[in-house]
């Protein structure tokens, strides 16, 4: 029996899309190869042949040789547009939007039900971790009580540094930000965002229950002061 290849049509090529296409490329046994990639920047230097890109995502969603979609772009509402096309033209759809996910997840798990194409969003939920598949595979039987988790590195490691060596909030956003944890503008790490969208993927998938994300109480970390974690640390 000859297995096909899966074909990919790939939506954005930053550090996670070039992540994916180096391990396609060095991993035949997977059966899966990238058959063309849509991108914003004109301008932009890469390392991969041009005709491989396009600017046009009618590119990707109208060629019937790709069977699966992977989305990685930044842009929540674009991400949204094309999801939703792709999945009502029967294609797979692999995405790691989180944001786009929680605020349209009702009308997305309609769509996927009617259509029966896959949506996996794995990654949206706590990045490598398959937080998903085990409450799906391996817990699916049993009448879970809480899920409870780390679900932002950002914020961790900024609270980590306050409370451990006592740095001032600023400062160590500020660390967060030289090291790569924490974006520029943080605003979703630091008001609580990423973590209020991830909450909604795992409240469905957990409990069933599909809520939109300004349903759920939201704080942030912003206002948290150098005495609070002293507190903190002191009361152990």
């Amino acid at each position: 029996m000859i297995r096909t290849d899966l074909n990919i049509g790939l939506f954005g090529f930053g550090v996670v899309g070039q992540g994916l296409h180096a391990v396609l490329a060095r991993t035949p046994g997977l059966h899966a190869r990238i058959g063309r990639i849509a991108v914003k920047n004109r301008d932009k230097t890469r390392s991969l042949p041009a005709e491989l890109f396009t600017f046009d995502k009618s590119d990707l969603l109208d060629d019937p040789s790709l069977t699966v979609i992977v989305e990685l772009i930044d842009d929540a509402d674009e991400a949204y547009l094309i999801v939703k096309e792709a999945l009502l033209r029967g294609k797979a759809v692999v995405t790691a939007n989180k944001k786009m996910l929680a605020e349209h997840l009702p009308e997305l798990i309609e769509i996927q039900q009617t259509t029966g194409t896959p949506l996996l969003y794995e990654s949206a939920a706590c990045a490598s971790l398959p937080v998903i598949r085990n409450l799906e595979e391996y817990y699916d039987t049993d009448l879970l009580e809480s899920v409870e988790g780390i679900v932002n590195g950002s914020t961790n490691y900024i609270l980590t540094a306050m409370h451990r060596d006592g740095q001032p909030y600023a400062d160590a956003l500020a660390k967060a930000q030289e090291l790569g944890f924490a974006e520029s503008n943080p605003a979703l790490d630091v008001e609580g965002l990423d973590a209020r969208n991830k909450l909604v993927l795992l409240l469905a998938h957990a409990f069933g229950l599909v809520v939109a994300p300004t349903e759920l109480l939201t704080v942030g970390i912003t206002s948290i002061s150098s005495l609070a974690t002293a507190y903190a640390r002191e009361q152990g």
